[in-house]
């Protein structure tokens, strides 16, 4: 799920706050390196200092280091797919289901595209800006209204990752319960997902989220990685058991009538020609009211952008040519596995594909156990991966209003239960994940892809005239990053407006 990373994860509480970045919905956390910087420049006032040595300017400012990184190749693509990957999975086949195969194809290249774009900016400013935090090239650029741009768009992307997790506890978690108590009563509290968000919030994540040092919780992105790989795997074999149309499938069902000895395959009638039903033909090109979910849902999907400057740091030969391959290979990797799990799940239920892909195979299989571990193994790593997402949400609540306060439990405790009370506020009262997906995806998203890299690079590489081809494509990029992030908020904002007057979402 999207993002707990690989890595040291073991935070002092006596470390400033601000020396960490994190990332959107699933956070790599990093520490910056004050201490090396301080090594090199006692003197000199750390807003104004640069990571690279003045010894070492012969060389291309990017192939300077001031801290050799420890990390490898390999390991480094493997946590940025980590920043990459997440809950947006798990959306993707709706918002194929409301675009077509081949539109949704052209927005997720597109995505993908402007989004390595994006890296490449981000990493151009961090050598001229001289900092490797997304926070303080805010503050470098424009001030405090930049830092807390920066600050506030890392936020509530972690809050919509918080919320996607928690919604995935609600919709899963009494699917598992059922399944594993053999019960298929309705009314139950126990089966009730308000509730059981609730009780998970207060019995695991709160005691994990009030810990100082998170420790091995930094290591839940192998295992979210791992289950988002099975999840695809799944998502193909499914592909093949499950028939269509699926009018059919819940005639069945509904004969069978038990919802946890259903068969993981159904025998339809000889006689009817399946792939001639017209809801089982594929559509490339879709518009209606819900197609204007797809860009935020993709723009939520590749968010990884604060997770950028932590691996770039700790990159072993680290250099920006370097940083961009490795951003290459992960978001080709992310792209294909994005393209695997939409095209699957789209082919499975067509129309009927709900907002959260892995919900919607309880409609029609009812209890399976390849899912119901996909479920356990999903519902396992979203609790674990919830306080690392809260971590540096309080960090810069902390950092922003009481920085130059000594640590307080009550502090501590206090800013952990609102942040976690508010998420459960909106998974309760938000209908669907959809609508975290899209109205995140249509503001943050858009501020952590489009608008902040450019205005960032824009503001801080001086060696490049506002003339130069560099500079005017950082302006159309900026520029269309507000287009995305107002159109899509314009159109989800009518949407709502439209469901509310018509008595439902």
């Amino acid at each position: 799920m999207k993002k707990a990373e690989m890595g040291r994860f073991n935070i002092s509480p006596d470390e400033d706050s601000s020396s960490y970045s994190s990332n959107s919905d699933f956070n790599y956390a990093y520490p910056s390196k004050p201490a090396a910087l301080k090594s090199h420049y006692a003197d000199a006032d750390p807003e104004n200092q640069n990571f690279l040595l003045e010894s070492n300017l012969g060389k291309k400012k990017y192939e300077t280091d001031f801290h050799p990184g420890t990390t490898s190749f390999g390991m480094s693509v493997f946590n940025l797919s980590n920043a990459i990957v997440g809950s947006g999975i798990l959306g993707l086949s709706y918002a194929m289901a409301n675009t077509g195969i081949a539109l949704f194809v052209i927005l997720l290249t597109f995505v993908s595209i402007f989004s390595l774009y994006s890296v490449h900016l981000l990493l151009k400013t961090a050598n001229e800006g001289g900092s490797l935090l997304y926070e303080q090239l805010g503050h470098k650029a424009f001030g405090m209204v930049g830092k807390l741009a920066a600050s506030g768009s890392i936020t509530m992307q972690n809050i919509g990752a918080m919320s996607s997790y928690l919604f995935i506890v609600k919709y899963e978690l009494p699917l598992v319960i059922q399944a594993l108590m053999n019960e298929d009563k309705t009314g139950l509290w126990y089966l009730n997902g308000d509730y059981l968000v609730l009780l998970v919030s207060l019995v695991l994540i709160l005691p994990l989220s009030l810990l100082r040092n998170l420790g091995y919780l930094g290591y839940t992105s192998g295992l979210s990685l791992l289950c988002m790989m099975f999840f695809l795997i799944v998502v193909i074999c499914k592909k093949f058991q499950i028939p269509c149309p699926m009018e059919v499938a819940l005639i069945i069902n509904e004969t069978i009538n038990s919802t946890v000895t259903q068969p993981t395959s159904f025998a339809l009638d000889p006689a009817f020609n399946v792939t001639s039903h017209e809801s089982c033909k594929p559509r490339y090109f879709i518009f209606n009211s819900q197609t204007v979910y797809a860009v935020p849902i993709l723009t939520f999907s590749f968010v990884c952008h604060p997770a950028i400057l932590p691996i770039y740091e700790e990159l072993k030969g680290r250099s920006r040519r370097r940083m961009m391959n490795v951003s290459k290979i992960s978001f080709f990797a992310m792209f294909l596995m994005y393209l695997l799990a939409a095209l699957f799940g789209y082919l499975t239920f067509y129309d009927h594909v709900e907002s959260e892909l892995l919900h919607t195979y309880s409609t029609i299989l009812g209890t399976d156990i390849l899912l119901l571990i996909v479920r356990l193994a999903v519902l396992v790593a979203v609790t674990l991966t919830v306080p690392v997402v809260i971590f540096p949400i309080r960090s810069s609540i902390t950092h922003l209003f009481c920085a130059a306060k000594d640590f307080s439990w009550w502090r501590h405790s206090i800013i952990t239960v609102s942040i976690l009370a508010f998420t459960n506020m909106l998974v309760i009262f938000v209908p669907t994940i959809r609508d975290i997906f899209g109205f995140i995806g249509a503001s943050a998203a858009a501020m952590l892809i489009f608008i902040l890299p450019s205005a960032f690079y824009i503001k801080l590489v001086k060696k490049e005239s506002m003339k130069s081809v560099q500079k005017i494509g950082a302006v159309f990029f900026l520029l269309s990053g507000v287009v995305v992030m107002a159109g899509s908020m314009a159109l989800i904002v009518l949407d709502w407006v439209h469901n509310a007057s018509g008595g439902g979402h």
